[in-house]
């Protein structure tokens, strides 16, 4: 059953009859499964792709080598890019992207622990975006920053 900020952000989302699609690799298609539970899904969710892999990022969704290289594949400039570049390939009034650290062993540094998470949304042409770091395991990771993401569209619908 999705979320009750799911809930709220798709029903905030359907009386201002916006539609959403999502680009998402940390969380894996969890995001938009969320939507897909709420009554509203057909008014308002368009679709998702899952770009779990660096290369998809790139071949997929076209974000530039060279950005992924300078500040790597799970950070809020990809992130950025990523909610930049999915209108290319589901046109939406809110395009959300997701990266982030939900286990060991991508770029995580002192400064980007494991639980960093990044959230962009870009909502008619202006960008928002999110970074927190959660704690938790990956799934509890993954389940805060689903919350996170519904709080900061609702925030930014209102």
């Amino acid at each position: 059953m999705a979320e009750s900020k799911i809930l709220a952000c798709s029903k905030l989302m359907a009386d201002q009859k916006l539609t959403i699609a999502f680009a998402e690799s940390a969380t894996a298609g969890w995001l938009c499964s969320e939507f897909a539970l709420a009554p509203e899904s057909g008014q308002v969710l368009k679709g998702g792709i899952t770009c779990y892999d660096a290369s998809l990022k790139e071949t997929l969704l076209k974000v530039p080598h060279s950005v992924i290289e300078q500040f790597t594949p799970e950070s809020q400039q990809v992130t950025d890019e990523l909610a930049k570049r999915l209108n290319n390939l589901i046109p939406a009034d809110i395009l959300v992207a997701v990266t982030g650290l939900t286990t060991p062993g991508g770029s995580e540094t002192p400064e980007k622990p494991v639980g960093t998470m990044f959230v962009s949304a870009l909502i008619k042409g202006r960008l928002v975006s999110l970074r927190q770091v959660f704690n938790g395991s990956c799934e509890e990771v993954i389940q805060q920053t689903i919350q996170a993401a519904a709080e900061m569209l609702i925030r930014e619908l209102s």
